[in-house]
């Protein structure tokens, strides 16, 4: 895990309250559960299967979730652009400053147009908050979707030669537990990216290198991947996603990492090298070649 350097005291508020860190057991939420945790602050994880269940669809769900709750990291599942999701962050968000939780920091994405509106919503809701833009996650590659398409060696994906500036989870983890334990965040957006622009076949490069086996990069077009996502049953939203990194919106870095914790962020070297000592990219015998065979 990154240690957070940006060399600042909780404030006594950030002290006193419990933070409730919403899609808890995820990628961004447990480490900055964790995080908050290590430095001795009050934590509640909040998820479907947590001992306060708590749903995003389900409003009767949040009362209790936000009991003697003083801050919340709103983490949106599936994505802040998905339809709906405007409205249910911005009723939550409402809900939580009502009960007195007025410290929000915001996960959202980078150029996502469905993701300001919700973020207006929050920022609607009268408490101080705090807006973290992410690009995709270099985790994406070990925790989420592309995890086994590495395991098979081809990452056949619709990107095309599109580049993106992946950001390490941990750097997103510590400039959130920044912005809710530290007022100086208090109304910022952070826009986060890695120190340099990737091309997926740069990636498949980096993951060879890291893992000792060759990875490769094989394009595919976005309606065969629609298709492919349908077949396994996962939703075929996510594909639009792509859009994100083909039309080039998101192709330039830009510094939340260094404006928020004063240092650089992560980079995707070595992130990879680190990944590959845990072993969880070494394929089990008898793996398939191609997530479209």
């Amino acid at each position: 895990m990154t240690q957070n350097t940006d060399n600042t005291e909780n404030t006594p508020a950030a002290d006193a309250r419990t933070t409730l860190v919403t899609g808890g057991t995820g990628k961004t939420g447990r480490r900055v559960a964790a995080l908050l945790a290590g430095r001795g602050l009050p934590v509640r994880v909040a998820s479907r299967g947590g001992e306060i269940p708590f749903v995003w669809e389900e409003p009767g769900t949040w009362d209790a979730a936000l009991e003697g709750v003083g801050a919340v990291y709103l983490s949106y599942y599936p994505d802040l652009a998905f339809p709906g999701a405007a409205e249910t962050v911005g009723a939550f968000a409402e809900r939580a400053v009502a009960r007195g939780a007025r410290r929000l920091v915001l996960l959202s994405g980078r150029g996502e147009e469905g993701a300001l509106i919700s973020e207006g919503k929050v920022k609607d809701s009268g408490g101080d908050v705090t807006v973290v833009r992410a690009s995709w996650f270099s985790q994406n590659f070990n925790e989420g979707f592309f995890l086994e398409p590495v395991l098979m060696g081809e990452l056949a994906l619709p990107t095309g030669d599109a580049v993106e500036a992946f950001v390490d989870v941990d750097d997103v983890a510590d400039v959130a537990v920044a912005a809710l334990t530290d007022d100086r965040h208090i109304g910022r957006t952070y826009e986060l990216s890695g120190p340099r622009l990737l091309g997926f076949a740069e990636i498949a490069a980096e993951l060879s290198k890291a893992t000792g086996r060759e990875i490769v990069y094989a394009p595919v077009e976005l309606q065969d991947y629609r298709d492919f996502l349908v077949s396994v049953g996962a939703p075929e939203d996510f594909a639009d996603l792509f859009e994100l990194i083909t039309d080039g919106r998101n192709a330039h870095l830009v510094h939340g990492v260094e404006e928020a914790l004063g240092r650089k962020p992560k980079d995707f070297t070595e992130f990879a090298a680190d990944v590959a000592r845990t072993g969880v990219w070494t394929p089990d015998p008898g793996v398939r070649t191609s997530a479209y065979s």
